[in-house]
């Protein structure tokens, strides 16, 4: 599955990747380098995003979709890529299409290359039966909304895709209040792990408080398989603060969001170029220490994700055996 240039990781945990009751699914460098996370980096599928996730033996798998080489062809639906077409992939770059659930088609009919946004890896992970997914932070309100009304499809993917995504909460360059609101509104469960605030991000504490806490991996498997079990049809949010010896200092990035967010208006930067804009801008004025975090708490993101997905297979075969583990 995975028609998407994104640099997704399916990941089995003892066992082949068919396997699909212990699998999450993972968003790595490929679609951050796309949105300009990585923008100065040498394009390279480094090993050190090629997983921090060791617990229990996970096995990554990429997807994609690949151009056809040949004319008339529809985008080659690919699972499971090797070193050398991670390579190619990386090599793309900005030249892979920015693609959400509205662009899908559109890149599947005419074969090109798309690097998947949350809302599209969502879709895709949950054809195949994928519960879990992590990826870096996800889109939400931006600033201004109220007049622009730019709400990042993201958002609406939650409210109707049942899949647990752990992520550092939402980017801080957007506005963290309105999209809690806007999540509530789509009936999305959302939680912190081992925290009672809402992460920003960059940073551990966004000021917004979190309706539900969890502190352990087994706890956060129970509330994924409650809402499957219930047939909620919404998805949840698992929020993971950064580390906090990578928090980036909050005021220092404030500040150079603020800036960036006056240079995309004065430069009329907008829509799905806008997220790459703030975030590269961001890096360049924080000196770099705005992408050192970014890459700390996807890291961070993976191995908590795994340790998630693998509980969430332990609970499913405990019950399975007729261990009773949950009121469901």
């Amino acid at each position: 599955m995975g028609l998407l240039k994104a640099w997704t990781c399916f990941a089995s945990f003892g066992g082949p990747l068919v396997d699909t009751r212990i699998r999450f699914v993972q968003q790595f460098a490929g679609g951050a380098r796309n949105r300009g996370m990585l923008a100065a980096e040498k394009p390279s599928p480094s090993p050190s995003f090629q997983l921090p996730i060791i617990p229990k033996g996970p096995v990554p798998a990429s997807s994609r979709i690949q151009k056809h080489d040949k004319i008339g062809r529809k985008g080659r639906e690919l699972a499971g890529l090797n070193d050398e077409q991670l390579e190619r992939l990386a090599k793309l770059g900005s030249k892979a299409q920015k693609t959400a659930r509205r662009d899908i088609s559109h890149v599947v009919a005419f074969g090109g290359n798309g690097a998947t946004t949350v809302s599209a890896t969502m879709f895709f992970a949950s054809k195949v039966g994928i519960p879990v997914f992590v990826t870096g932070g996800v889109g939400g309100v931006h600033r201004h909304a109220e007049t622009t009304m730019d709400i990042s499809s993201d958002l609406t993917e939650l409210g109707k895709t049942p899949m647990a995504v752990i992520s550092a909460g939402v980017k801080s360059i957007l506005d963290i209040p309105r999209t809690l609101e806007y999540l509530e509104t789509q009936g999305v469960t959302v939680a912190a792990y081992q925290s009672n605030d809402f992460p920003a991000f960059y940073s551990g504490n966004s000021g917004c408080k979190v309706p539900c806490r969890l502190d352990t991996p087994e706890q956060c498997a129970r509330l994924i398989y409650a809402n499957m079990k219930l047939g909620l049809g919404s998805g949840m949010l698992i929020a993971v603060p950064v580390p906090e010896e990578h928090v980036a200092t909050g005021n220092i990035i404030e500040s150079a969001i603020k800036k960036a967010l006056e240079e995309a208006k004065v430069k009329n930067v907008a829509g799905n170029a806008a997220t790459p804009f703030l975030l590269s801008r961001v890096n360049e004025l924080t000196g770099g220490a705005s992408l050192l975090a970014n890459i700390a708490l996807v890291k961070n993101n993976a191995l908590i994700g795994a340790r998630i997905a693998v509980a969430l297979a332990e609970l499913r075969r405990s019950l399975k055996n007729g261990q009773p583990r949950s009121a469901l």
